[in-house]
C-alpha cells in the first residue's frame, strides 16, 4: 500500500467538507482555503519525490488486487500533475482572499474549490477508466456551479455553451467506455491495455480510440470544438477564471496523453495523424481568435486553445523528444497561464474594467504589475530566456526531426501571432495613456489587499523564471515522464504486479 498516493484527492475534500462545517464563517472558510491548498501542495510533492525515487506508486482500494478493484496510479506525469495542481490552486486560494467578495463566499465558493481540486487530482491518478468519467464529472459539477457565481447574464450565456459542450464530451465518453468495456471486459487501464494489444479487430478499436479522442479533445478544446473555453473563461470572477485557464483544458490533456501512449498505440500512422492536424489548426485557431479580440480575459482564453495546440503536437510526433516537448510545455503553459489570468484580475481591481479600450497608464502608476506582466507574457509567446522559449524550441525541434515541416511552420507562426497579442495588451493597459472617457477608478485596493494580490503573481513570476533560467532538473523530469509514456509495459507492470513480455 502506498497511502501517499491518495492523499491529494482526500485532503481537497477533507478542505471542502471543512468548509461546509464553516458555512457561516467567512474568516475558518478562508483559512481552511489556504491551509488546504498549502497541504495538497506539500502532499504532491511528496508524492513526486516518492514516484521519481522508487518508480510508479500503486495503491489498490480496499486492497483488492488490480484489475479487480479500483486503483490509483501515479506515475511521473501523473505526479507532476498532481504538484501543478497543488501550485496553482494554492495560488489561486491567496488571490481569492482578495478577490471574491462577501456574496460568493455565502454561496459556497471555497467548498466548490476544493471540489474542483479534487477532481482534477482524482483525474490524474485513477488507474481505472470509469473512474476517469467519474472524476471529470466532479470537475464538471464543481466547475459549472463556479461558473454561475453571481447568477449575471454573462455568466449564464457562458455556462450554458460550456456544460452543453462537456456534457456532450461526457455522453461520447461513457459510450465509449462501454463499448471498451464489452470489448476487453475490464475497466483496469493497464489491464485494457494488456488486452486490447491482443484483440484482432482493429477496425473496432480504431472506432474506439476516435470516440475517446472527440470526447477529450472538447474538454481540451482542441479544434473545431473549442468555442465554449472562450465563450465562458471571461464571465465568472478572475480567480476562478485563473483556475479553470490553469487546469480544466489540462485534465483533457492529460487524459489524451494517457489513453493514446497506453491503451491506443497500435495504429499511430491513424490516431496520430488525425492528432497532428487537429493541434495545427487548434493552433492557428486560438491564436487568430485572440488577434481580433480587445478584452483582457477573452485575449487569454483563446490563447488557451491555441497552446493546447503544442501540447498536442507533442504527443501527435509521438516520439521520445516530443513527449518530452509536450510534458515540459504542459508545465510551463499551467503555471503562465494562470499567472496572465491573475495580472488581469488585478488590472480590474485597478482600473474597473478588463476592455483594453478603457485601460492605460498601468505602467506609470503601477510598474512592478507591468514588470510581473512581461515575464509570462513573453514567456507565453516563446521569448528567452523565458520558460516558454525552451519548451516551444523543444516541440519545433521534434517536428522537424520528424520531418512534420508544414505543423513545424504553423508553430513558428502562431509564436509571433502570440507576442503581437501580448504587445497589444502591453500597449493598451500598460504604455498608453489612460483615456480621458474611462470609467471612474473603483476603490484602490488595501495594503493587505495589494499584498494578498501580489504574492501569487510574484510566485508564478519566479517559478516562470526558475523553469527558464535553471531548467536543467525541470527537462530531466519531463525526459524521465516521457521515456515512462514511451514504455508502457512499465505501467503495466507497476499496476497488475506481472512482467509485460514485448
Amino acid at each position: 500500500m502506498n497511502p501517499e498516493v491518495a492523499l491529494p484527492i482526500l485532503i481537497p475534500l477533507f478542505s471542502g467538507a471543512l468548509s461546509l462545517l464553516f458555512w457561516r464563517l467567512r474568516s475558518m472558510q478562508r483559512l481552511v482555503a489556504v491551509a488546504g491548498t498549502a497541504a495538497l501542495l506539500i502532499t504532491s510533492l511528496w508524492l513526486l519525490a516518492s514516484v521519481s525515487r522508487d518508480g510508479i506508486q500503486v495503491m489498490h482500494m480496499g486492497n483488492w488486487p488490480a484489475p479487480f478493484g479500483i486503483s490509483l496510479v501515479a506515475d511521473l506525469l501523473g505526479a507532476i500533475m498532481v504538484v501543478l495542481t497543488g501550485i496553482i490552486g494554492f495560488a489561486v486560494a491567496l488571490f481569492s482572499l482578495a478577490t471574491v467578495g462577501r456574496g460568493h463566499e455565502a454561496f459556497g465558493y471555497f467548498p466548490l474549490m476544493h471540489l474542483l481540486l479534487a477532481g482534477v487530482a482524482g483525474a490524474f491518478l485513477t488507474g481505472d477508466i470509469f473512474n476517469l468519467y467519474v472524476w471529470f464529472e466532479v470537475m464538471l459539477v464543481a466547475s459549472f456551479a463556479l461558473l454561475i457565481l453571481g447568477s449575471e447574464k454573462a455568466q449564464m450565456e457562458g455556462a450554458i455553451k460550456y456544460v452543453a459542450l462537456n456534457l456532450l464530451s461526457s455522453v461520447i465518453f461513457l459510450s465509449a467506455v462501454g463499448l471498451l468495456y464489452g470489448l476487453v471486459g475490464t475497466l483496469n487501464m493497464a489491464d485494457i491495455a494488456q488486452r486490447l494489444g491482443q484483440l484482432e479487430e482493429g477496425g473496432l478499436v480504431d472506432v474506439l480510440a476516435m470516440m475517446f479522442m472527440v470526447a477529450f479533445g472538447i474538454k481540451a478544446a482542441a479544434f473545431p470544438l473549442f468555442f465554449w473555453l472562450p465563450a465562458s473563461y471571461h464571465t465568472p470572477p478572475v480567480a476562478v477564471s485563473a483556475l479553470f485557464a490553469g487546469l480544466l483544458t489540462k485534465v483533457g490533456v492529460y487524459a489524451l496523453y494517457r489513453v493514446f501512449t497506453l491503451i491506443f498505440n497500435q495504429s499511430p500512422d491513424y490516431t496520430h495523424e488525425i492528432l497532428l492536424w487537429g493541434a495545427g489548426l487548434t493552433m492557428l485557431t486560438g491564436v487568430l481568435g485572440a488577434a481580433a479580440q480587445f478584452e483582457f480575459r477573452r485575449i487569454l482564453s483563446f490563447h488557451i486553445v491555441s497552446q493546447i495546440g503544442y501540447m498536442i503536437l507533442g504527443l501527435a510526433l509521438f516520439t521520445p523528444l516530443a513527449l518530452v516537448g509536450g510534458v515540459f510545455y504542459i508545465m510551463h503553459h499551467i503555471i503562465v497561464k494562470t499567472n496572465l489570468f491573475l495580472v488581469s484580475g488585478f488590472v480590474h481591481r485597478l482600473k474597473g474594467s478588463y476592455q483594453l479600450k478603457k485601460l492605460g497608464g498601468l505602467y506609470k502608476s503601477h510598474p512592478w504589475l507591468a514588470v510581473l506582466f512581461l515575464i509570462p507574457a513573453f514567456s507565453l509567446a516563446g521569448l528567452p530566456p523565458l520558460s516558454g522559449f525552451f519548451a516551444k524550441f523543444v516541440v519545433i525541434r521534434a517536428g522537424l526531426e520528424a520531418e512534420a515541416y508544414g505543423v513545424t511552420f504553423v508553430a513558428l507562426l502562431v509564436g509571433l501571432l502570440t507576442l503581437y497579442s501580448m504587445v497589444k495588451i502591453w500597449a493598451e493597459a500598460f504604455w498608453k495613456a489612460a483615456p480621458e472617457d474611462a470609467e471612474p477608478a473603483p476603490e484602490a485596493p488595501s495594503q493587505r489587499e495589494q499584498w494578498l494580490l501580489y504574492l501569487p503573481i510574484v510566485g508564478l513570476a519566479l517559478c516562470t523564471l526558475a523553469i527558464g533560467l535553471y531548467g536543467a532538473p525541470i527537462y530531466a523530469l519531463a525526459e524521465a515522464s516521457a521515456a515512462q509514456l514511451m514504455d508502457p509495459g512499465r505501467y503495466i507492470e507497476a499496476v497488475l504486479g506481472t512482467e509485460v513480455t514485448p
